[in-house]
């Protein structure tokens, strides 16, 4: 037994530190290890060498900063996690190991009527082909990271009422698939992942603080604040798509008027567009003609960009973060949506707050959400399994990283 503040609970601790950093990292200099830790250099190229020895970490050779470096990352073999995002009409579910690498990723559509229960049994099936198809132990399973269109109770883990999955309102959805899948399941609303699958490997890398706007039946946000996601003591923290903007506009599915969401979401812009167009369009129909120059849809996504500016604005002065990256189909019209926020951001917010403000494109694309959850499920786990050595074993050579 270790006593508390021995040299062996300290050197535990410090074991630990490093691993953390590199789990989150996915990869990592020895002198990036140092500063993010504010270990030593020699106290980490220590632990690195024992960790190494262990089968913990990977060394490979790099260069930073034009100099000759060590690339730190976990084993391949030390376990694996799982990501799964249910969306609006498609399922998509990912299988990761320690080292950021993808083993496997796939989606397939969803119904939008589907029940909560079809849903589950879906990604339960799904979950279990590509385990299957990986060949990966299922005892190597280290967490589920899950994504949901609505918000999330903090404290019950209840999914609240949403109109993008009707009838999933008042689930429990962590539960659900924990008790189809047999391990630990962290749950969260799919504008958060987003935001932290770009912050860990797309746009948002680089920054502490940023917002990820995600543009399709709804609009959401994704809020890092100094590195982590912030959801505030309800769960419900980022629903950007409610700033209202006209009291006397639309009725919203809130039951306000005027809200963000009812001059930007695909449900209230498409039919402004169908009577042209015909009613099969769609939100990324009405991009690809965009860009083809069409002078209605170019219209349309000027303006919705012109109204999430102005949301934008609001975060700004209230927030003051330092990157916005836009998500979903919307994304895709690149400066013909990205250059009327950046117009609403300047007019309306602080001066010293737009000034400090990108706005980005994703680069994750419709993979964000997925990605976002693997990110999850690593954050969420623990150290200590990989320290005590009761994740080992053979893991199948991995195809694409997460980038």
């Amino acid at each position: 037994m270790e006593t508390p503040g021995s040299q062996s609970s300290l050197h535990r601790a410090n074991l630990e530190r490093v691993v953390r950093a590199v789990r989150l990292a996915g990869s990592l200099t020895q002198a990036e290890i140092a500063r993010t830790t504010g270990l030593s250099a020699a106290t980490v190229s220590n632990i690195v060498r024992e960790l190494k020895e262990g089968g913990t970490v990977e060394v490979t050779p790099t260069s930073a900063g034009g100099r000759r470096a060590r690339s730190v990352s976990l084993s391949g073999d030390a376990g694996i996690v799982i990501g799964v995002d249910f969306g609006h009409t498609h399922l998509r579910v990912a299988i990761g190991n320690l080292a950021h690498q993808v083993l496997a990723e796939e989606s397939e559509p969803l119904d939008v009527d589907a029940s909560s229960d079809q849903g589950f049994d879906r990604a339960e099936r799904l979950v279990s082909r590509l385990i299957a198809a990986t060949g990966v132990d299922r005892a190597k399973i280290a967490g589920v990271g899950l994504g949901v269109p609505g918000p999330i109770d903090v404290e019950s883990g209840t999914l609240g009422s949403t109109a993008i999955l009707p009838g999933w309102g008042g689930t429990r959805p962590a539960e659900e698939l924990r008790g189809r899948l047999g391990v630990p399941v962290h749950v969260d609303n799919d504008a958060n992942l987003g935001a932290l699958g770009e912050l860990v490997w797309g746009s948002g890398r680089g920054v502490r603080d940023l917002a990820y706007i995600k543009v399709a039946s709804g609009v959401g946000a994704g809020l890092v604040i100094d590195g982590k996601i912030y959801r505030g003591p309800g769960g419900t923290a980022g629903e950007i798509g409610h700033i209202t903007l006209d009291e006397a506009g639309p009725v919203c599915r809130c039951g306000n008027r005027g809200c963000l969401e009812t001059f930007a979401a695909a449900r209230y812009v498409l039919p402004l567009l169908q009577p042209g167009h015909g009613p099969d369009l769609t939100m990324e129909g009405v991009v690809r003609l965009a860009r083809d120059g069409d002078p209605g849809c170019r219209r349309v996504i000027a303006d919705v960009g012109r109204h999430i500016g102005s949301g934008v604005a609001n975060l700004c002065n209230l927030l003051n973060p330092s990157r916005v990256v836009l998500g979903g189909d919307l994304a895709e019209a690149g400066e013909l949506v990205l250059g009327p926020i950046r117009e609403s951001v300047g007019r309306y917010a602080i001066p010293s707050a737009a000034r400090q403000l990108s706005v980005l494109p994703g680069a994750l694309g419709g993979r964000a959400e997925v990605l976002g959850a693997l990110a999850l499920a690593l954050s969420e786990m623990g150290d200590s399994t990989l320290l005590d050595g009761s994740a080992t074993g053979a893991l199948p050579a991995a195809t694409p990283a997460f980038t």
